[in-house]
């Protein structure tokens, strides 16, 4: 079992930037992919972005330029460096851990979400 627990969301106005946190615990985290998704409101869920164990880096079209994703092994945790934030980009924000690189939900595990409020 893999738990994962979310931080960093909140309220910021359009233009800004934040950086959201997913810490990791239980099996060992640099054998995992890591992803994150948002689900925006009225959306299904979608995808945003991925971390390979090797660090190879992948990004939906929408965020592309403006998010950036990275992992750092030692503490556990994956980032996602959020810049130029829009106020279409407010949704819960979930982590995912997987085995499999995609763009897909078939992670195995994934965390409570954190919520981004983009103001205009």
């Amino acid at each position: 079992q893999v738990q994962l627990v979310e931080s960093g969301g909140g309220l910021v106005q359009a233009g800004g930037s934040l950086r959201l946190s997913c810490a990791t615990s239980g099996r060992t985290f640099s054998d995992y992919v890591m992803g994150w998704f948002r689900r925006r409101p009225g959306k299904e869920r979608e995808f945003v972005a991925f971390i390979s164990r090797s660090g190879r880096t992948y990004y939906s079209d929408s965020v592309k330029g403006r998010f950036t994703i990275s992992r750092d092994n030692a503490k556990n945790t994956v980032y996602l460096q959020m810049n130029s934030l829009k106020p279409e980009d407010t949704a819960i924000y979930y982590c995912a851990a997987g085995l499999s690189a995609t763009t897909t939900g078939s992670y195995d595990y994934w965390g409570q979400g954190t919520q981004v409020t983009v103001s205009s």
